[in-house]
């Protein structure tokens, strides 16, 4: 048997509190990691106020890990004790359906999530995954910045890697928060013309420093309209409604809007509008694990790094009020075995 602290969420919308849990017998194919840092997503707080519908309580949340392998089960590969990885939104998947053996094992059916569910995250001191979810780290990698590459980052890297995104495309940012000040930063990585679209005016200058080689009021009209017909791939990155009619004129012919915000509203799209110039609409979740691996070598490569404010563990009630009254700028990661 093998014990767990962690901060648990007892029921929606209630603070953590530091809890003990059974985890049982380490898996065949498990791997047991001890949590260095762990960043805070805000699908985290998505699932505490049991925003979705599909939380179930207790659990502890957490899914951008970085920590080190402490324990193998006898079947795990590829690993070994001491080792630095990194675990993101997905602990687990069957590894036999079409959709694992394709390699797209983020769309598993039976996969399982690192939070809720009955699996509990890296608000603690140790997580389990399988060993395939279990990402071993490139060396050079900022560590105490990295959780957050694992969601946040993979979910805005995986449209230019399933697309096979250009480097000379002109891509736009909807939203530069969490997610949206990453995808500015791979996108000009990428090598791609990057206009950011903010509602907030203090965030320009932050997201030409992000790499932003111009950037659009999300309110103003006119200046939406002076794009019409200009963007290769138009990145949605915010949760809130969109005037979405003219988001879609800024795209080129066969542009893509692609949808990685969790909007919470049907998005309305005019048929003429995707017709006349074969645009598409899409969307996507987080990567396999080949994906997170590509993500983190060429973050390394880049030394691309999410702007993050440091919590200790022990203070995550602060840090989720951080993260929910809108201040974080632009990820918030905890600390493991500080007070």
């Amino acid at each position: 048997m093998s014990q767990m602290q962690g901060w648990a969420v007892q029921q929606a919308r209630q603070p953590l509190v530091l809890s003990e849990f059974d985890l049982g017998p380490l898996g065949a194919e498990e791997v047991e990691v001890a949590v260095d840092y762990c960043g805070i997503c805000h699908s985290d707080l998505s699932m505490i106020n049991n925003d979705w519908g599909m939380s179930r309580f207790p659990f502890v949340p957490g899914h951008e890990v970085i920590g080190r392998v402490t324990a193998l089960g006898p079947q795990a590969k590829g690993l070994k004790v001491g080792q630095r990885v990194g675990i993101g939104w997905s602990a687990e998947s069957c590894m036999h359906c079409r959709q694992c053996l394709s390699g797209h094992q983020n769309l598993c059916p039976e996969s399982v999530a690192t939070i809720g569910g009955g699996h509990h995250g890296g608000f603690a001191d140790k997580v389990r995954a399988h060993w395939a979810w279990a990402v071993p780290l490139p060396e050079g990698i900022d560590l105490p910045s990295a959780g957050p590459l694992l969601c946040g980052g993979i979910t805005v890297l995986k449209p230019f890697l399933a697309y096979r995104v250009s480097p000379a495309a002109r891509v736009g940012v909807v939203g530069i928060g969490g997610l949206g000040h990453m995808a500015v930063k791979f996108a000009r990585a990428w090598g791609c013309e990057v206009t950011a679209f903010t509602s907030t005016a203090a965030k320009a200058d932050e997201a030409r420093g992000f790499g932003a080689h111009h950037v659009v009021a999300s309110r103003d009209a006119n200046a939406i309209t002076a794009l019409s017909g200009s963007l290769d791939l138009l990145l949605v990155t915010v949760n809130v409604p969109m005037d979405w009619s003219a988001l879609m004129a800024t795209l080129a012919p066969h542009g893509r809007m692609h949808v990685v915000g969790v909007v919470p509203e049907p998005i309305p799209v005019a048929a003429f509008a995707l017709i006349g110039g074969e645009r598409e609409v899409s969307g996507s979740p987080t990567g396999s694990p080949v994906d997170i691996a590509t993500l983190l070598d060429f973050a390394t490569r880049h030394d691309i790094r999410p702007q993050v404010e440091m919590f200790p563990m022990a203070q995550v009630n602060d840090a989720l009020r951080h993260l929910a009254e809108g201040k974080a700028r632009y990820r918030i990661v905890l600390e493991a075995g500080r007070g």
